[in-house]
């Protein structure tokens, strides 16, 4: 226990609020803010003051939130991964923040909405994914440039998205491999849960590494020397906050 309540008092590298910031990127300079004799505020400076509070707000809204709840650092734990899921959803929430399904159709959406033809289209979704650190097991990808080879072909002509009948064309291709990798629209919220509990695994393996690294870091300090280390799953973040 001494060797517990020591690391606590001491050790930030668990702090829950890196994550919070990892996940937000509005860095502004401390000059922007700081008071001075100068003439009346501009706009731009006002504008830049918003952003500031609203950032502030949010992010103090989020530090509640992990105030309150417990989180377990067991990511081999189901139970575990889901409370800490849910807890970053409350986060979320009360932060205003993306979910990683929400960033995820955002990007989307920004990076292909002046992609003219569907090849490229698709092109853009698999780099996207490849960067999200996504796999396609199911090999959804291979079949859907296979459907659109068969759809140009029958054209005669790249497949262009403001052509309603080609698109139309390919869209019936498209349901036919949902249908037999057995992807209904209706299950799609049940896919974003299992998106996010495995954010939340990965997450937390991130934190046990952190937890284990800054525990033999402070083990190898003078004062700590011959001390057992605590269990990882016996940390409570909320004392880092």
């Amino acid at each position: 226990m001494a060797f517990t309540s020591r690391l606590l008092s001491r050790s930030k590298q668990l702090s829950s609020g890196h994550i919070l910031l990892q996940q937000h990127h509005h860095v502004l300079p401390v000059r922007f803010f700081a008071k001075e004799a100068a003439p009346q505020a501009l706009k731009g400076d006002e504008m830049l003051k918003g952003i500031f509070v609203e950032v502030k707000n949010k992010f103090e809204r989020a530090l509640g939130v992990l105030r309150q709840e417990k989180i377990t650092i067991d990511p081999e734990d189901p139970a575990a991964v889901t409370q800490y899921a849910n807890v970053m959803k409350t986060v979320r929430e009360k932060a205003e923040l993306y979910s990683e399904s929400q960033r995820i159709q955002f990007t989307i959406q920004s990076r292909t909405q002046n992609i003219p033809d569907a090849r490229t289209y698709l092109e853009t979704l698999k780099e996207i994914r490849i960067k999200r650190g996504l796999n396609d097991d199911l090999g959804a990808e291979t079949m859907m440039m296979d459907a659109l080879e068969k759809v140009e072909k029958e054209l005669k002509k790249p497949l262009m998205r403001n052509d309603k009948k080609g698109m139309a064309l390919l869209t019936a291709e498209f349901d036919k491999i949902n249908k037999k990798l057995g992807i209904r629209k209706e299950d799609l919220p049940k896919y974003e849960e299992q998106l996010e509990l495995k954010i939340a695994k990965a997450q937390l393996e991130e934190l046990k590494k952190d937890a284990l690294e800054a525990m033999e870091t402070q083990k190898k300090r003078e004062e700590f020397k011959g001390e057992e280390m605590p269990d990882v799953k016996s940390l409570d973040i909320r004392n880092f906050i």
